[in-house]
């Protein structure tokens, strides 16, 4: 009963403030009981989670409330924030140019096929590897190729 009155007591803080540290020391709990009863517990990570989410949305509503009060009061900094994240006028930009140049298709060389061979062979699961290798298995195509080098 103590835990669950502990646990309770833990979200209604989340709920408050989203900074897990704070919240446990609020209602009395040591933050790696905490995580513990996150991992064993999934309702309970469930809730937690959504007590941070349902938290986070508090403070992002006060955050806004108090840039908009400065932005009335004036505040260079605050207007600037504004428009750069809320204008598309002035918002930061990057800028690319280049040139595209397409080149002619050529033949691969005989080196460039047996390494694009020997890479496919690697990044492949062994079942499938066996099929390109007549049965050798993944290690031991790696081992002949890395002895013979290209």
């Amino acid at each position: 009963m103590k835990n669950n009155k502990q646990k309770q007591s833990l979200l209604e803080q989340l709920k408050k403030l989203p900074i897990i540290e704070s919240a446990c020391q609020k209602s009395g709990v040591a933050r790696a009981t905490f995580y513990r009863w996150k991992q064993k517990d999934k309702d309970f990570a469930k809730l937690a989670d959504e007590a941070i989410a349902e938290g986070a949305c508090l403070i992002n509503d006060m955050a806004e409330g108090q840039l908009l009060a400065a932005i009335r009061d004036r505040n260079l900094t605050a207007i600037l924030f504004w428009l750069r994240n809320n204008h598309e006028k002035y918002r930061s930009r990057v800028e690319l140019s280049g040139r595209v140049e397409h080149l002619q298709k050529r033949e691969l060389t005989p080196e460039e096929k047996k390494l694009i061979e020997k890479s496919l062979r690697l990044a492949m699961p062994k079942d499938e590897t066996k099929e390109l290798n007549n049965g050798i298995d993944n290690s031991q195509a790696y081992d002949r190729s890395n002895s013979s080098q290209l």
